[in-house]
């Protein structure tokens, strides 16, 4: 069966601003991923909610070297936050995370902000090299 990432894009994004208009910013980052999760999964998604990934630098493989927030049917990873402001290392973590797990896209979520449309970054990576 074909993955329709546009469809998952569309349905973090709606999912976001129906919990964002139901509670507000001002929450912890787990409040927000238990309820995109929870939100998600009744749409028919498989999540994954703080995944362990490792990496293997030379001869050394670190087991548990960081944890994805969230992958929606193992193609999307979701990167949560609720930090005043999104920094650019911020999106250099999704960036590390998507180059690492070889998939291609990815939504930088802050939960912080009056306006969730201001706090969402879509990043897509190519992996071609």
């Amino acid at each position: 069966m074909k993955v329709d990432k546009e469809k998952i894009g569309k349905d973090i994004v709606d999912s976001s601003f129906k919990i964002h208009t139901a509670l507000g910013p001002g929450l912890l980052e787990s409040a927000y991923e238990a309820c995109l999760a929870y939100e998600l999964e009744n749409r028919g998604y498989t999540i994954e909610r703080q995944k362990p990934q490792s990496i293997q630098y030379e001869s050394l493989t670190i087991e548990t070297a960081y944890r994805l927030d969230m992958v929606v049917n193992n193609s999307v990873i979701i990167e949560l936050k609720s930090v005043e402001e999104i920094l650019q290392v911020h999106k250099a973590q999704l960036l590390t995370y998507l180059r690492f797990s070889k998939i291609t896209l990815g939504y930088l979520i802050n939960f912080y902000t009056p306006l969730i449309k201001n706090g969402i970054t879509r990043m897509v990576l190519n992996h071609t090299k």
